[in-house]
């Protein structure tokens, strides 16, 4: 692809790190939820103490379809996937929209950012309130996530003023 003038030079390499390290922490987190499935006695990396688990707070029901899937479907349904499932499809698809410089990508990218912002919302809030646990790797997707949105409304708004002076 060849670059655009008119795009932020730094975008593609902090849309890159961001997925990467954010595919690397939901691959973690799926291994350590089904390590922890395996085997109860389990200790992940970042399982520090008992209120600084990571396991804890993955094999909560809040670990899987944010909680609220089970009420649709059933806790033992294909449709309830872990979260971090979710979030492997959600770099993935940040990643390949990434390398479009349409404007519908650049949409699309703002608005799967959006949903992403209110599952990190929504799940920080369980944390805190009613796991009363801190989970770094949990922290650092909804940072991430954050990040990520950040870069895609600069994306948008490159991609935007881009069509209106060629136009």
């Amino acid at each position: 692809m060849a670059a655009n003038p008119a795009m932020p030079t730094w975008e593609r390499k902090v849309r890159v790190f961001l997925c990467f390290f954010g595919l690397v922490l939901s691959v973690y987190a799926l291994h350590v939820e089904l390590s922890r499935e395996r085997d109860p006695e389990y200790r992940a990396m970042c399982d520090l103490g008992e209120s600084v688990s990571c396991s804890k707070v993955f094999t909560s029901r809040w670990g899987r379809g944010f909680g609220l899937v089970q009420y649709f479907v059933g806790t033992d349904s294909p449709l309830n996937q872990p979260n971090s499932i979710l979030g492997i499809i959600f770099y993935t698809l940040q990643l390949g929209l990434g390398l479009s410089l349409s404007k519908k990508a650049a949409l699309a990218l703002v608005l799967s950012s959006w949903v992403s912002l209110a599952g990190s919302v929504y799940l920080a809030s369980i944390l805190a309130f009613v796991l009363g646990d801190f989970c770094m790797v949990c922290v650092s997707t909804y940072v991430i996530n954050f990040a990520l949105f950040y870069t895609n409304l600069k994306r948008r708004r490159a991609v935007e003023a881009v069509k209106e002076k060629a136009g």
